[in-house]
Formats: structure tokens, C-alpha cells, sequence
């Protein structure tokens, strides 16, 4: 999905620059992790359904953006599954299905 987001500014005359950046909080615990994720996932939703109503007037991104969004709405799900899981049958359960 990357390689298309670069592409598209490419072909609107943007520079594309990737560069190091500092990585956020690293997360050992598995249960914490999918809490974290989650959480990343909230914010980065809100912020692409603001992008989609900033990008009405060029469908090109606007259609590259929502298959985005449909990508991260999937994990989200995934993300609140697997923490509904982890309450119904308990920390240590979810941990042995998941080996």
C-alpha cells in the first residue's frame, strides 16, 4: 500500500522523502501489544475519515485512501476480536491458542 501512496505523490508533483524515524514504545507483553495497536488504530481511523472529507474533489486519492481505510477498519476489528477473546476466556488461554 506504501508503494501506491509514493507513487501518487510522485504523479502529483510531491517529493516523496523516507527517512528514519523514531520508532514508538516497544511492547513485549502480547495482550499489551494488541491494546496499544489498538489504540494506534483509533487515532489513524479518526484521521483518515478527516482526510477522505479533505479529499472529495481528487477521486484518484480519495479511492487510494479508502481502500486504506478498509485495510485499517479490518484490523481494528480484528484488534477488538481478539481483546473480547482474551475477557471471555481469560489471558492465559489466548496466549496458548496463539503458539
Amino acid at each position: 500500500m506504501g508503494e501506491k501512496f509514493m507513487t501518487r505523490i510522485n504523479d502529483l508533483g510531491g517529493l516523496v522523502k523516507i527517512e528514519n524515524q523514531a520508532g514508538r514504545e516497544i511492547v513485549k507483553d502480547p495482550v499489551d501489544y494488541v491494546k496499544a495497536d489498538l489504540d494506534l488504530q483509533e487515532k489513524g481511523i479518526k484521521i483518515l475519515y478527516y482526510s477522505l472529507t479533505e479529499l472529495k474533489d481528487d477521486p484518484t486519492t480519495y479511492e487510494l485512501l479508502k481502500e486504506y481505510l478498509a485495510d485499517e477498519e479490518e484490523d481494528l476489528y480484528w484488534s477488538k476480536g481478539q481483546l473480547e477473546i482474551i475477557d471471555m476466556i481469560g489471558r492465559q488461554n489466548w496466549l496458548a491458542k496463539q503458539l
